[in-house]
């Protein structure tokens, strides 16, 4: 049960037999990943999936902020499975001619490698008391009804990039259960995983939980990646 994308390309019927199974390789984006300093890779077998801290300053973190707050929306889910408490955050799209949006973009497309018209538009979220997301993945389950309609065009998710945008006071982590790994939120620090196994289908080790927040309130933003060129 994944996110919805800020804005969804329309399907045309060549690409509705478009090959699902083309992504980007993943050995050279995690090879780059891991030759920057300070990287911390999860030691599991299970999923790629690397902490930064510091990524980002907190400086930029208080700006993306502000943007957040003055044009969030609820946030929605594909495939809704009639639980209207699954997940309760806010949502804000991002403008991509923001500079400081599209710095941060240009700096995630950097950090991994991977070509910047593969990206999805840039989004933040935001969590109140009592707000979580549960368990999810960031991949379209193929046998799910809006499959079609998400990944046509795109395709599949391929990397998650999110970065925390401030300390919480109580709550608001991300726990990965299959990894037995919860992460805790820190100003500036960035997670980033692969949603899919090296042969290129979705890796259900990839679910995660954005836990309840308890005291205080959470920032984040996140950038997915498409197998193809990300265009409407």
């Amino acid at each position: 049960m994944a996110e919805i994308p800020a804005a969804t390309p329309a399907a045309t019927p060549a690409d509705m037999g478009a090959n699902f199974g083309s992504g980007h390789p993943s050995e050279p984006v995690v090879a780059r990943i891991a030759a920057h300093p300070g990287v911390q890779r999860v030691p599991s077998p299970k999923v790629s999936l690397f902490v930064v801290r510091d990524f980002l300053t907190p400086e930029a973190c208080a700006a993306l902020v502000e943007r957040i707050e003055a044009d969030r929306r609820p946030s929605t889910i594909s495939d809704h499975n009639g639980d209207y408490a699954f997940r309760t955050s806010e949502t804000c799209d991002l403008d991509p001619a923001d500079p400081l949006v599209a710095g941060v973009e240009a700096r995630i497309a950097d950090f991994l490698g991977l070509d910047p018209a593969h990206g999805e538009p840039l989004q933040g979220q935001r969590y109140e008391i009592g707000q979580e997301f549960k368990a999810h993945t960031d991949y379209f389950e193929p046998s799910g009804a809006d499959f079609a309609k998400f990944c046509t065009i795109a395709g599949q998710r391929t990397w998650t990039a999110m970065v925390y945008l401030n300390d919480v006071e109580a709550g608001g982590a991300t726990r990965f259960k299959a990894l037995d790994k919860i992460i805790q939120p820190e100003t500036g620090k960035l997670v980033t995983w692969n949603n899919l196994r090296p042969n290129g289908t979705p890796n259900p080790s990839t679910l995660h939980h954005a836990m309840k927040v308890r005291a205080g309130r959470k920032y984040v933003i996140t950038k997915w990646y498409r197998e193809r060129p990300w265009g409407w």
